[in-house]
């Protein structure tokens, strides 16, 4: 029997084994086990055969070091290419070009679908801007409005809705509200504030219940009161701390114009962790950084991008999916895969190159900054949530008509190499490479192969630090002015600071992502943790 469109809807707004029933639980419970036990199984399979067959792990190990060498060069081509075109992109002239679309006097070649060719231009357009929010104070809030008034889009055609959580405390909720009431009232088209309550049926405490509470609230008081149409509103979802570059919404509106399918289309930025990177400790920065390179590489993999934090989309396209999922913690990247869902395939994400700069995890002191950084990369590593939900999904929508099947295996493919590598690659790299000499015993050792192994990953090791070198280089060349109170020595230092990624990528990353794996195969859910904002003087 067919399933009707509320019931495939609700199947897309799941975020757990326990939110199904009877067999779909089962099943959905099953799928929420296996990325653990991949990982898993696979580091206790090399581990046990490091005893038993060593020199077999010997040949995998060499095997994976020259894939690693491969991929690092591979990747670095994908780093330098998104360098150069976010360089390019930062000194655009956005509105100029958004004004060229008028005449179709550009030179780049635009799709005959594209909404310039239909009579839309960016003066249509109404930017709506979502910003959730927990317990950060004055500064970032102040930081993050400021940066929409300094963007060059008119602001009479924004809508700023900031909304607050309940359970933040109303003292709090007050205080913020008034401050922002007092200083940005009067400072865009619409300026809307809201609360979300605190323990509404069905919700988990996090950002995505608090962001869809917004826009549908937003939805009601101003949208369908004022008739704005819904084809013409783009809407953007910060967080508070979020920075973004001057031209970075007449730079949507041009993709968001010129891009063949703009409703079945998601526009994402390039994520920069700029706004107190002076002040943060170095595994932070690192990390921080990492995560930037990351970005920037799936920028150019386009069948690998998803979106991720600050990001936009087609208000239509919110409204047809029911708006955001209130039961997951991913909602950034769930947004994404619950679109590609709905429209059977039809949905892709458009690179922007445009920097908006967020804060670099930071606390009172090293000890608070690295236990809030490692909680921090597991909650992101929990996305591997999203493998279950989209295995379980493609299965309930393979049959129906005009399903992109090829599409939805590919992504699936890779979500589970990129969850899998993240919680393994460091730890085969740096630990599992030695044990065919520690645990071969003499089987192993009075080999030739023992002689060669650690030569050869040697080698191979030195030249794939190339990848961490260019990494440091261009590090150096994204960052920001340096502040007066620190001398010429500060920005050497920071580049120097790479050479930590071997232990940082370890300790912030394969095990943090191990953990989350392991909570999602015994079935301890995560609710969403909100990183501190701390920002020092």
């Amino acid at each position: 029997m067919q399933k009707t469109a509320q019931e495939e809807l609700n199947y897309l707004k799941i975020g757990k084994a326990t939110d199904l029933q009877g067999r779909d639980r089962k099943i959905y419970r099953i799928l929420e086990i296996f990325p653990g036990v991949f990982s898993i199984v696979t580091l206790v399979v090399l581990i046990i055969l490091s005893y038993f067959k060593p020199v077999w792990v010997a040949y995998v190990i060499i095997a994976f070091d020259v894939y690693w060498l491969l991929l690092v060069f591979y990747m670095a081509i994908f780093l330098i290419t998104a360098y150069l075109k976010l360089k390019k992109g930062s000194r655009t002239d956005w509105r100029e070009k958004c004004e060229e679309l008028k005449e179709l006097k550009g030179e780049e070649k635009i799709s005959n679908q594209a909404l310039c060719h239909q009579g839309m231009t960016w003066n249509d357009l109404t930017q709506l801007i979502i910003l959730p929010l927990y317990q950060e104070d004055e500064e970032i809030i102040k930081g993050c409005l400021d940066a929409l008034l300094k963007d060059t889009f008119p602001r009479e055609q924004m809508i700023v809705a900031i909304t607050f959580e309940e359970r933040a405390g109303l003292e709090l909720v007050k205080r913020r509200q008034e401050f922002v009431a007092k200083n940005y009232q009067d400072k865009f088209g619409h300026l809307f504030i809201t609360t979300h309550p605190d323990g509404l049926v069905g919700e988990l405490k996090g950002k995505g219940a608090n962001q869809a509470w917004c826009a549908k609230t937003v939805k009601e008081e101003i949208i369908d009161k004022e008739k704005i149409d819904y084809n013409k509103i783009i809407i953007s979802v910060f967080d508070i701390d979020t920075v973004i570059e001057p031209g970075y919404f007449f730079a949507v509106s041009y993709k968001f114009l010129t891009v063949p399918k703009p409703y079945l289309t998601s526009y994402q930025p390039v994520p920069v962790y700029h706004n107190n990177i002076w002040d943060s400790p170095f595994f932070s920065r690192v990390a921080a950084s990492s995560n930037t390179f990351w970005q920037m590489i799936m920028q150019i993999r386009q069948e690998s991008l998803v979106t991720y934090s600050s990001h936009s989309m087609s208000f239509r396209a919110l409204v047809e999916i029911g708006f955001w999922g209130t039961k997951n913690v991913s909602e950034d990247s769930r947004i994404f895969w619950h679109c590609l869902l709905y429209y059977n395939g039809d949905y892709r994400v458009e690179p922007v190159y445009v920097k908006v700069s967020m804060d670099v995890t930071t606390d009172e002191n090293w000890w608070k900054t690295a236990k809030n950084l490692y909680k921090q990369q597991r909650r992101w590593a929990w996305g591997g949530e999203n493998i279950p939900y989209l295995l379980f999904n493609t299965a309930k929508r393979w049959h129906n008509p005009g399903f992109q099947k090829g599409k939805l295996a590919e992504h699936i493919f890779i979500q589970i190499y990129g969850f899998h590598a993240w919680a393994t690659n460091a730890i085969i790299i740096g630990f599992v490479g030695w044990l065919p000499m520690l645990l071969g015993g003499d089987r192993f050792n009075s080999t030739v192969l023992s002689g060669n192994l650690p030569f050869i990953t040697q080698k191979l090791m030195t030249f794939a630090m190339i990848g961490m070198v260019l990494s440091a280089v261009v590090s150096y060349l994204l960052l920001p002015k340096k502040p007066k109170k620190y001398g010429w020595f500060k920005k050497i230092k920071m580049t120097l600071e790479w050479a930590t990624v071997p232990v940082t990528i370890v300790i912030f990353g394969a095990i943090p992502c191990l953990e989350a794996q392991v909570r999602l195969l015994r079935g301890k859910y995560m609710g969403f943790w909100v990183t501190p904002k701390v920002r020092k003087n």
